[in-house]
């Protein structure tokens, strides 16, 4: 005798088919009851390594940074010096600074490289616009571009 693995019906040992819900007992089953999967983390979410309060306290300077540039980098630096959660924003803005910076030297090369540092900025422009929305959201994210650059990490 067997048992269906939907309803736990007893039934003969030649049964293809579940006579009480109809279950098909030929196809391979999965278990009723899977273990629980442990979410993945990327790498590059760094969100876990800060606490609820620093996060909420850093929140505002990390805003200011994205919004307000060198002046907000300041203003987080003299306002919240130990918090971790700025700082992360803080090191993430410089290194988009940097990148504007070799992102500059395309413009060596007249013509294309004008038009090269002119998409480099832009693209650095919606990655620090992410970057905002990610501190609105209490999330430390990596942009994207700047993660895989490794002298920057």
């Amino acid at each position: 005798m067997k048992f269906c693995p939907q309803c736990g019906t007893q039934l003969d040992d030649a049964a293809v088919v579940c006579t009480n819900c109809g279950a098909n007992l030929a196809a391979p089953q999965q278990p009723m009851y899977a273990a629980p999967v442990a979410p993945v983390i990327p790498d590059y979410d760094h969100t876990a390594e800060f606490t609820a309060q620093e996060i909420s306290e850093g929140k505002v300077f990390g805003l200011a940074v994205y919004l307000l540039g060198f002046v907000g980098v300041l203003v987080a630096l003299l306002g919240c010096r130990d918090n971790k959660y700025a700082q992360f924003h803080i090191r993430t803005w410089l290194k988009f600074e940097v990148c504007t910076v070799i992102c500059a030297i395309a413009c060596i090369i007249p013509i294309l490289g004008w038009i090269a540092f002119g998409v480099a900025v832009i693209i650095i422009f919606v990655l620090k616009i992410i970057c905002f929305f990610n501190v609105c959201n209490g999330k430390a994210i990596d942009p994207a571009i700047i993660r895989s650059l490794g002298f920057l990490k």
